[in-house]
């Protein structure tokens, strides 16, 4: 017997409402819809809803109002009479349990990753390279495995291609791939990618997966936000590249879970052309994958983005609940595209899809759900539910008592900077003295510290790095998620 819990989205005109099976919610989504039609509230929406249902969330704040969820709404006008309008809703208002990140540390937690967590791949999009200045990256990543050299920082790899140019044997059979000129473009991307600021995303304590998948003591799910008001802007690419490394390592570490009442995680992609835009097709494709066969590991991916085209049409062929908001078509183009979002709905013999799109109020959208047995429900013309919610942003002192509140308070906050391949090469040339590793403060040793300290410094950093890419390698080499495959295929045993 299955959870009859339900996502519930709104209201049909009748009044009736309009919801999916929380079950089906791994089946991924869509919300789209003109500027200023209503997408950020309804994602608002969506999230209060699974994490009510005790499912954790992560998404991106555009806009900065999104965090208006750590506080109770206060429903006024006309969103106090869409309130009315569904006595069978239950409002009430009520705050959220919001964790706040900032990849820059300035607005929330800091975020980070490191760069033999990211992989090759992922970080070659990132920086934008070249087919032969990619394969020189693969190269050094290569030789990093061997000579067992942690990669966590941008200064490690910069160490690392410096060290290559003066010791180029170590290459092997890779020495052809590492020639001056990609080696110097490899620098230089770094270089401007440090000054975009990019390089606070790199570094340790990385983000531990379990502290976004852990529940509120009350069992609700923890909504987690990316402040990404100045990122999309300034440095999109990080922003893209950070979001596809985060699905790629939920997709390596999670078990399968199989047929399951609810989902473990709900990631919300706004923006979301900017994962797809220039993106590599090798990048693209590995991408598409993921999205496809991450479901059955319990996450449910939700894009938001301006039009379904977007996105991909293997990706879209693939996402089950579409709340689509009004479109505006104003030039032939604009008209042919209305038409193909018209046709991706089931149709509804009541209206013309095509002739409500263009008609559709803020916070109306036309909903395409799934019914039980996960086939496409007709489409229906939705007033979607306020969220109980804040709409609109928290104050600065309200974000300060959010962060000041946290329970990750102190854990992530100071960087930490143990030995690495910038230190052992460092060391190697006699110009700094090889220093110990520094350890964490105020955490308690997770399982994979323990077992490191147990087989001695050394073995047990490469323990401790393979073991949290993937549980079930322990191999020599550093090993990759599926997107940072240094094969670009699947992973080694």
């Amino acid at each position: 017997m299955h959870d009859s819990a339900q996502l519930v989205i709104g209201a049909d005109p009748s009044g009736q409402p309009i919801s999916q099976a929380m079950r089906l919610a791994n089946r991924h989504g869509l919300i789209a819809g003109a500027t200023g039609t209503g997408k950020t509230v309804t994602l608002q929406r969506l999230a209060e809803a699974f994490s009510d249902a005790g499912v954790a969330v992560f998404a991106a704040d555009i806009k900065g109002d999104l965090c208006g969820l750590g506080a109770a709404g206060n429903p006024q006008g006309k969103v106090a009479e869409r309130i009315a309008g569904m006595p069978w809703l239950n409002h009430k208002s009520a705050s959220y349990p919001v964790t706040l990140w900032d990849i820059h540390g300035k607005s929330g937690h800091p975020l980070r990753t490191t760069l033999s967590e990211m992989g090759p791949l992922l970080l070659g999009s990132l920086l934008e390279l070249t087919d032969s200045q990619q394969s020189a990256l693969y190269a050094a990543f290569k030789v990093a495995d061997r000579e067992g050299l942690l990669l966590l920082d941008l200064k490690d790899l910069k160490a690392l291609l410096n060290h290559l140019k003066d010791h180029p044997e170590l290459l092997g059979d890779d020495a052809a791939l590492m020639t001056t000129g990609s080696s110097q473009a490899l620098l230089r991307r770094l270089a401007t990618l440090e000054q975009q600021g990019a390089e606070a995303l790199f570094g340790e304590p990385a983000l531990q997966l379990e502290d976004i998948l852990q529940p509120t003591a009350d069992g609700r799910g923890r909504i987690h936000l990316l402040d990404a008001s100045r990122l999309v802007h300034e440095a999109p690419k990080v922003y893209a590249t950070f979001l596809l490394w985060l699905l790629a390592e939920l997709f390596e570490q999670l078990p399968e879970r199989g047929d399951a009442d609810k989902p473990l995680l709900a990631l919300f992609f706004d923006e979301a052309h900017l994962l797809f835009t220039g993106t590599p097709k090798a990048l693209q494709d590995r991408l598409e994958q993921v999205v496809r066969l991450i479901r059955s590991k319990g996450v449910g991916v939700y894009f938001v983005t301006q039009s379904p085209g977007d996105l991909p049409d293997d990706v879209l062929a693939q996402l089950g609940l579409r709340i689509q908001h009004g479109l505006r078509a104003f030039t032939a183009k604009e008209q042919k595209s209305l038409r193909a979002v018209a046709d991706g709905f089931r149709p509804n013999p009541a209206f013309d899809a095509l002739a409500v799109l263009t008609e559709l109020g803020i916070g109306e959208a036309l909903v395409g759900t799934l019914q039980e047995k996960g086939t496409p429900e007709m489409v229906q013309r939705v007033l979607v539910a306020p969220p109980q919610s804040r709409i609109g942003p928290l104050s600065d002192t309200e974000r300060t008592m959010l962060i000041a509140g946290s329970p990750f308070q102190g854990r992530y906050d100071k960087p930490i900077d143990r030995e690495s391949a910038y230190e052992v090469l460092m060391g190697r040339k006699g110009l700094a003295p090889e220093a110990e590793p520094e350890k964490p403060t105020k955490q308690e040793p997770s399982f994979t510290e323990q077992a490191g300290e147990f087989l001695g410094t050394a073995a047990g950093q490469a323990l401790k790095s393979a073991m949290r890419q993937a549980a079930n390698q322990l191999g020599r080499q550093l090993v990759r998620g599926l997107m940072g495959s240094l094969l670009g295929g699947s992973k080694r045993r």
